[in-house]
């Protein structure tokens, strides 16, 4: 065969291709259908694309890809005109024909990419030119930043192809690098998580957190004002409160006892002279006034008072009551201090920090400001009333209160820590004055002639004789736990009469009261500082000043008490 004839039969295989695709292609009148195929020797299918107005391919927004295999064809983006479409049939037949040989064509042919490259450089080559397609068509300009755009018009033409390739080659670095990296940046939406040993109250998470409720105050009304700031000031109660019951969780049990109840209790009332050592406190009071005394408390309420005459005393009534619970853990018969004093209430700070210094379970206070305490007594149910103040006892005394005055001993002595022990004197102390009025008036002789004849008349009772009862009271607890051997509390009689010739009525009193002494002790006139050494109680009682004295130079607390006719020759 010549030349010419090759030539000639290459020219028209072309457009017997078309023209038969012409003629299948006038089967399709309604071009608004998506999905219509065309049918073609066999069962080959062309997917017609979906065009506008313009004449430009509308490509599917929710696929980037190509279609699945049982479809055949890869999707084509580019921008074209009806004719242009007519024109491409054969190429893209032969695509399909080549597409839906074998599903093992499908596994092994490369990605869409490569075919949407192959199918575009093909393009110029296959289809003939005409002077609708002599140039190509002009694109809409696409809008920045918007997807929908750069789908339906981003074409696949030479002209832009290289910037659509380089951005997405940018786009691909971009996210393998944040890939890489492992920086995620969290949109402004979402909030840090806050680890959970972290512990954050609910308003402090909502300051951190800003909320649609954080509006401008000038949108809001005077009473949303009010609510608003009203819901804020219970989220900071409650946040406070749940902090605070957080930490008395936290906190271990109090070891603390509770004080007994006043009606059944033995209570003690003691002046703040009396249990502490305040000689250079009352100095400052004497001599610079009441403004300068108040003054150096306040500048010195964290300095710590040192211990009294009647601080040893208190601490024993204490191991009275720590072994009274352990017997009779609901006990309420237990002695109650109470702290009487004239001082002013600033002084107060003072007297708490030095009795919580020493661990004294003293609960209940009385500052007076000035004015005398005496009056409280009663309203305390006061049993014993210990001062430093003479005067203040006396006056005591007279309403019927038992009071002593307290006096330290001259030189330090060691005391019992286990065994609270107590000395009385007899006459004007546990008993009345009538056989003083006796010695004093008609002397010692008259006095024995009169104890003899009325030894079994009971002597009257003095201003201690309740106290005596209340000790009683509370040793009989202890001996129905047979526990008289290891009875913290201890009772000493120390008289100076004579045990043959007045003895006898002072012990038969004593029975017909129901009371028991654990030793008496008849000195006959003796010194009783020399005794009073060997017992070393907590506190003697007895109302002559030269007994008092006398115990004092050995070293012991003595109390006065300010009661009977020797009062007067005194």
């Amino acid at each position: 065969m010549s030349q010419t004839s090759l030539k000639q039969k290459k020219k028209n295989e072309p457009g017997m291709r078309y023209s038969k695709e012409s003629l299948d292609a006038e089967k399709r009148k309604d071009p608004d259908k998506t999905g219509a195929r065309l049918s073609t020797q066999g069962s080959q299918e062309i997917p017609v694309p979906n065009t506008d107005s313009r004449g430009y391919i509308v490509r599917n927004q929710w696929s980037r890809t190509s279609r699945s295999p049982s479809t055949g064809a890869p999707s084509v983006d580019e921008p074209r005109s009806r004719n242009s479409i007519a024109k491409q049939a054969p190429t893209s037949t032969a695509t399909s024909r080549t597409s839906s040989a074998s599903p093992s064509q499908h596994e092994a042919s490369p990605p869409p990419q490569t075919s949407e490259k192959l199918s575009i450089s093909q393009t110029p080559q296959t289809r003939p030119i005409t002077q609708l397609d002599s140039q190509p068509p002009t694109p809409p300009e696409p809008e920045p930043n918007s997807r929908r755009t750069s789908k339906m018009y981003g074409g696949s033409e030479p002209w832009n192809l290289r910037e659509t390739r380089d951005t997405k080659e940018v786009q691909l670095r971009d996210y393998a690098h944040s890939c890489d990296s492992r920086e995620l940046i969290l949109p402004k939406s979402q909030y840090p998580r806050t680890p959970p040993t972290e512990w954050k109250s609910y308003v402090q998470r909502r300051l951190q957190y800003g909320t649609s409720v954080d509006m401008d105050q000038d949108c809001l009304s005077e009473a949303q004002q009010r609510q608003r700031q009203q819901i804020e000031e219970d989220e900071v109660d409650e946040a406070y409160w749940t902090s605070v019951s957080m930490l008395y969780e936290k906190i271990p049990s109090c070891a603390r006892p509770r004080p007994p109840k006043p009606k059944h209790a033995i209570t003690i009332a003691v002046s703040s002279r009396a249990l502490f050592n305040m000689v250079d406190d009352r100095r400052i009071y004497e001599e610079e006034g009441l403004e300068k005394y108040m003054e150096y408390q306040l500048t010195n309420e964290n300095v710590i008072l040192t211990p009294g005459p009647a601080f040893r005393f208190v601490k024993a009534l204490q191991h009275v009551n720590s072994r009274l619970r352990d017997l009779y853990p609901e006990e309420q018969d237990l002695f109650d201090i109470v702290l009487m004093t004239n001082n002013h209430a600033q002084v107060g700070v003072r007297l708490i920090n030095s009795v919580n210094h020493y661990g004294l379970l003293i609960d209940r206070f009385c500052l007076t400001g000035g004015k005398s305490p005496i009056g409280y007594l009663k309203a305390y149910l006061t049993n014993l009333y210990l001062s430093a103040d003479s005067e203040k006892v006396q006056e005591a005394i007279k309403e019927g209160i038992a009071s002593a005055t307290m006096f330290a001993g001259a030189k330090d002595m060691a005391y019992c820590d286990t065994q609270l022990r107590v000395a009385f004197d007899g006459d004007a102390v546990l008993f009345s004055d009538e056989s003083e009025h006796i010695a004093k008036e008609h002397g010692l002789d008259k006095f024995f002639q009169h104890e003899t004849l009325f030894e079994n008349k009971p002597l009257a009772q003095g201003p201690l004789k309740g106290f005596l009862e209340d000790l009683g009271k509370l040793q009989k607890k202890f001996y129905a736990k047979d526990e008289r051997l290891l009875c913290p509390i201890r009772t000493y009689l120390v008289t100076a009469r004579s045990a043959a010739s007045s003895g006898a009525r002072v012990l038969k009193t004593l029975r017909r009261w129901g009371l028991e002494i654990d030793e008496a002790l008849f000195l006959a006139g003796a010194p009783k500082g020399p005794i009073l050494v060997k017992i070393r109680p907590h506190i003697f009682f007895d109302d002559q000043m030269f007994h008092i004295e006398a115990a004092q130079k050995f070293g012991t607390i003595t109390a006065h008490v300010p009661y009977g006719i020797a009062q007067k020759r005194n």
